[in-house]
């Protein structure tokens, strides 16, 4: 029974959080003039993503690393169906996507989910370098939308390293990866 009221409270105070978050994340948006869409892709996408982070790495470090994967791609696929179904179902009008979100951070999250297929399938295994790669682009994807909301003068070298550096050798590391898994399950299963 105290685990139940434990749980309600704790509810009750992620819900009143997010709120917290979502109207000063707004606030600060219009008080600097930043798009609402860059706010909501860092800000409230961090806070929001904060209970999460700390679960998954809580299970990682007691060595539950089925709660932590898991976590990871049940909240996204909650997120991606039932957060946007309610709010889609909960709006006064239909939710509109910005252009800006078309032409580059959905796609971006399809190549995301795209990306990660070869690191999940080779071996089943997420290793540090995986990790330490994971957080390396979050950083690289939230230092393009800041470059791109200030309008600042780095944006286009910045855009051009990643695009015809880093994306090509990471598509190639992907691909290589992806090849030996194929020939070690084709070479396992024929030999």
């Amino acid at each position: 029974m105290i685990q139940f009221l434990y749980f309600c409270l704790g509810l009750a105070a992620l819900v009143g959080g997010a709120e917290l978050l979502v109207r000063g994340a707004s606030r600060l948006a219009l008080s600097y003039g930043i798009s609402p869409l860059v706010v909501g892709l860092t800000i409230v996408a961090f806070g929001t993503s904060a209970p999460e982070l700390a679960v998954s790495v809580g299970s990682a470090l007691k060595g539950e690393a089925d709660i932590a994967v898991g976590n990871v791609v049940g909240s996204n696929i909650f997120n991606i169906l039932s957060v946007l179904g309610f709010s889609a179902v909960g709006a006064p009008t239909t939710l509109t996507v910005s252009p800006a979100a078309l032409a580059f951070d959905i796609p971006v999250m399809i190549a995301v989910a795209i990306a990660c297929l070869p690191v999940f399938f080779t071996g089943s295994l997420i290793s540090r370098w995986n990790g330490l790669l994971f957080l390396t682009y979050y950083v690289a994807y939230t230092a393009y939308l800041i470059l791109l909301a200030s309008r600042h003068d780095a944006l286009v070298p910045f855009s051009a390293v990643m695009g015809w550096f880093v994306m090509p050798l990471t598509a190639i590391t992907l691909l290589m990866l992806a090849y030996r898994h194929w020939r070690a399950v084709t070479g396992a299963s024929t030999g």
